[in-house]
């Protein structure tokens, strides 16, 4: 079966299309059958995906970017099920690559991909916003870590360390500077059509199918990305100086059963902030509102992994 190489030349500061020329070679050295799409804007490649995938037949699709270009990628798949996926990884963040333990090297990546040790069932899930609907492949969320998403995406710093291969420092450096800004806000959490579970201070909320976001903060450790079950973690009723402390602890964990970090497990989590707050899709800004809903799409795509 033809591998459809889905390209976004810009990731990593530019350095996806120098990767996309080392890789090139290697597929025609070993003869294989082939296609290759360039994305040129943003958005471009749900375009290209959902294009790729109206077809209803099956397809294997790899994508040469960052957890943005998985973002754009399953926000285009028609037929999950029909979907055999593979990623090149070139992103700064790569919370998709860590959770699912898949190589980062790009040529290991790519012998992963044309000789893969198994094929495994991937989650993708569903966010609902007081606007539109979307899709996400690691978690969405609303409120600090969203913001944060949001002030990432336009950050000068951000390419400036991509460049020494220092780009999940970005979140960490910006989440601090956040942290002391923002306020946090009164909010409800209801779990599957439940009792509402209310919060008087919550600085965020995230609802997670992978157990990483923002760069490697292991928020939710005991989140599977096949389980059709939703991991949300909610940070609220702590003062700013614990949440301070408690920030660079979530990159190994050591957060949960802290007082104030709240999980839980569900099929779906509706989420309602008196003041609107960001919302964010695998780290990518979406919009400004007071309501996220989460789930989990029915079908599940294929993940190639070692």
């Amino acid at each position: 079966m033809k591998y459809t190489f889905l390209v976004n030349p810009k990731s990593r500061s530019g350095n996806g299309g120098m990767i996309w020329k080392l890789i090139e070679p290697e597929l025609k050295k070993r003869r294989i059958d082939y296609e290759v799409l360039f994305t040129k804007y943003e958005r471009h490649a749900t375009e290209l995906v959902r294009e790729l995938t109206s077809d209803g037949e099956e397809h294997i699709l790899v994508a040469l970017g960052g957890d943005g270009t998985v973002n754009e990628v399953v926000n285009g798949i028609q037929y999950p099920e029909k979907l055999t996926f593979g990623i090149i990884p070139t992103g700064s963040g790569n919370d998709f690559t860590r959770a699912a333990k898949l190589p980062t090297e790009p040529m290991k990546a790519l012998e992963n991909i044309l000789n893969p040790g198994k094929i495994v069932p991937l989650d993708t899930g569903i966010a609902v916003t007081d606007q539109k609907e979307y899709h996400f492949a690691v978690s969405t969320g609303i409120g600090f870590d969203a913001a944060v998403c949001h002030q990432v995406a336009s950050s000068k710093l951000k390419r400036v360390l991509n460049k020494l291969h220092l780009g999940s420092l970005t979140y960490l450096g910006i989440a601090l500077q956040r942290l002391l800004g923002d306020k946090p806000v009164e909010a409800e959490l209801i779990l599957d059509d439940g009792e509402p579970i209310a919060f008087k201070k919550m600085y965020f909320a995230a609802a997670m199918n992978h157990p990483y976001e923002g760069g490697g903060f292991f928020f939710c450790p005991q989140a599977k990305t096949d389980d059709q079950i939703l991991d949300v973690i909610v940070a609220a009723n702590i003062s700013k100086l614990k949440i301070l402390f408690l920030l660079p602890t979530a990159f190994f964990g050591k957060h949960v059963g802290v007082k104030g970090i709240y999980i839980y497990q569900c099929k779906k989590a509706e989420i309602h902030t008196k003041e609107a707050r960001a919302l964010h899709t695998d780290g990518e800004p979406v919009e400004v509102g007071n309501s996220l809903t989460a789930k989990l799409r029915a079908g599940q795509i294929k993940l190639m992994v070692p």
